[in-house]
């Protein structure tokens, strides 16, 4: 059986908690407008694109190393708590993982925000290493998305 795998990073930025977290929130139509090099589009497939249930589909951009086409579905939306997590349902990433989970969450730290974002997964071979390119290309968007929030 494939391995079961967790990953995860924090990430220092300089941008209010609340302004990060509304990047966050309003990805859809966020990221695509400010990364098109990333994404390419989000649309959003079922509900609002932010509450539980809903399901985007995501096409990359040149930017992504991996993943060209994911569709995911929200499992959690806390406004208070300024946390996200979803899970892939269809798309390239699931040609590697059986299974993949994603949370983000902001919290205030100082002046900036301390930006979370882990992942479990479960490989679909023992041969596939792990997301450590996801990992990579989160590390990324939270440092170009603090510099967007910054110039705002």
């Amino acid at each position: 059986m494939a391995s079961i795998g967790k990953l995860g990073v924090e990430v220092e930025v300089k941008s209010h908690a609340d302004k990060f977290w509304g990047c966050i929130r309003d990805s859809a139509t966020t990221l695509p407008k400010a990364f098109p090099h990333d994404y390419k589009s989000i649309e959003v497939l079922e509900g609002d694109g932010k509450s539980v249930g809903s399901v985007r589909l995501i096409t990359y951009g040149e930017g992504s190393p991996l993943v060209k086409v994911s569709k995911e579905k929200i499992h959690a939306f806390d406004e208070a708590n300024k946390t996200f997590a979803y899970s892939v349902i269809d798309g390239d990433l699931l040609k590697y993982y059986k299974d993949f989970k994603s949370q983000i969450t902001v919290a205030p730290n100082g002046a900036g925000s301390l930006v979370k974002w882990s992942c479990e997964f479960q490989k679909a071979s023992d041969e596939v290493p792990d997301p450590h390119v996801m990992k990579d290309f989160v590390v990324k968007n939270f440092q170009e998305m603090d510099a967007y929030v910054l110039k705002a």
